[in-house]
């Protein structure tokens, strides 16, 4: 393991809110989870645009307010270029957005449930970038 990893590794805490982001053209899938992948609420479909960015946000500081959360990272597949505003939106809100590459999410979500779908960005995922 080199310094980059371990130092990622520190960023995930009992504190942070880990979101995972399905990105699509007319609108994303989220769900939330934290380090050790307990997952909190239902997941979230919104629209790919500033309305449902904010309601994303109200959805997931509800979700760090009732669990306790302080921190959140929100991970998402840099596939096609949808993913683009969104992650800028919420760069720009001063939320900290992280890519995660598609075959390690693949890869994790495989081993983890032997099933071919992707539902949900791990944390193993976001240390793999």
């Amino acid at each position: 393991m080199n310094y980059n990893q371990l130092e990622k590794i520190k960023q995930l805490t009992d504190q942070t809110l880990i979101i995972g982001t399905d990105v699509s053209k007319n609108f994303h899938v989220s769900r939330a989870q934290d380090f050790r992948g307990i997952e909190f609420g239902k997941s979230i479909k919104f629209n790919n645009d500033i309305i449902g960015i904010l309601e994303f946000e109200k959805w997931f500081k509800q979700l760090m307010e009732g669990n306790g959360k302080t921190e959140v990272v929100i991970g998402m597949e840099p596939t096609g270029h949808y993913w683009i505003p969104l992650a800028r939106c919420l760069k720009n809100m001063g939320y900290k957005v992280v890519t995660v590459n598609p075959a390690a999410t693949k890869k994790a979500k495989e081993l983890d449930d032997n099933n071919q779908s992707k539902q949900t960005i791990g944390t193993q995922e976001l240390l793999h970038n």
